[in-house]
């Protein structure tokens, strides 16, 4: 099995695939964060200094895209050829209220815009073919409704995928609700020829079992809050042994917080880096709320570092429990 590291906004940068490459590895292909080109910028300062080749060395790396704007997203490509990228993905399955709202992300599969999305497919692969850059698509099922996901599939493999990302759930689902597996059988049938990975709710081996019984044949799983929320997970699953220890997770946590330190201005911005991390990673530490809450309410680095050796002192780290969801 081949696993991806899903991208999340704010979590997944550099330091964070950095820090979990030397600590874990067994990340196939990792994706950034998306980046949200406009006309007259292709890259803001802080998504260019994310993708730079010298910021991400000896990791395979994908640079995501959102936008609805077909000129964006090649004035976006060109900017990531030039730093030697030669494959880009489109994020068409951010859920992002924000985002959906203004017809980007999972928002772009709504009914009513099926011909504005044709005509930006046609000129980004155009454009793409011209440039020699392979194009992937991460997707949802639709925006409010997955019975158009069948038109919405026909679409895709009309184009020449370099691979197909799905994640079965619609818009509107966010992340609650079960994934549609039925859908992902329905591109499994249709999609000949096209690589498709799968993405959605995979946060112990017993559900990697699961999900590769009913699909046999599926070569690569991008995992996301699962493998935040337990940072060894891919390991896991590959050997069928827990590799995270408090050891090694102390490593883990402290590499991170020093990458944050060194590359962030001042300690508030590292602490909120770190704090949005522990809403995942507190999974591993059950009834651990009086803790968290130290951790959550911590002002200064000290305070924060102090939180952190209360809760590894006072509660069992439990590397087998899977992400509680939220």
């Amino acid at each position: 099995m081949n696993y991806y590291l899903a991208p999340m906004e704010g979590i997944t940068g550099y330091v964070y695939r950095n820090a979990y490459h030397r600590h874990f590895g067994r990340i196939g292909k990792y994706f950034t964060p998306f980046l949200s080109p406009h006309l007259n910028k292709a890259m803001t300062s802080r998504e260019r200094n994310d993708v730079l080749p010298e910021h991400n060395r000896g990791i395979l790396l994908v640079p995501q895209i959102l936008t609805n704007d077909a000129e964006a997203f090649c004035s976006a490509m060109r900017g990531l050829w030039e730093l030697g990228y030669r494959e880009v993905n489109l994020n068409l399955g951010c859920p992002s209220g924000t985002v959906a709202a203004k017809g980007k992300g999972s928002g772009f599969l709504a009914a009513q815009l099926r011909e504005r999305l044709e005509c930006f497919l046609d000129e980004i692969f155009d454009c793409a073919e011209n440039m020699g850059m392979r194009v992937s698509i991460k997707t949802r099922l639709g925006k409010e409704s997955s019975e158009g996901f069948e038109e919405l599939l026909e679409l895709y493999l009309r184009f020449p995928l370099s691979e197909l990302i799905i994640h079965p759930r619609v818009q509107t689902d966010f992340y609650k609700n079960t994934p549609h597996w039925e859908a992902f059988r329905l591109a499994k049938e249709r999609a000949c020829g096209v690589k498709l990975c799968y993405n959605g709710d995979i946060f112990t081996p017993e559900e990697l079992s699961r999900f590769r019984a009913e699909f046999p044949e599926t070569e690569c799983v991008m995992l996301g809050r699962g493998v935040i929320a337990n940072p060894g997970l891919a390991e896991w699953m590959e050997t069928g042994k827990n590799p995270l220890d408090e050891k090694r997770f102390r490593d883990f946590h402290e590499d991170l917080l020093n990458g944050y330190r060194e590359v962030m201005s001042g300690n508030r911005n590292t602490l909120f880096k770190m704090k949005e991390l522990w809403t995942y990673m507190l999974t591993l530490f059950p009834d651990s709320e009086k803790e968290a809450k130290k951790i959550r309410k911590a002002g200064s680095m000290e305070a924060y570092l102090a939180a952190v050796e209360e809760l590894l002192g006072k509660r069992i780290l439990c590397p087998e429990r899977g992400f509680q969801g939220f």
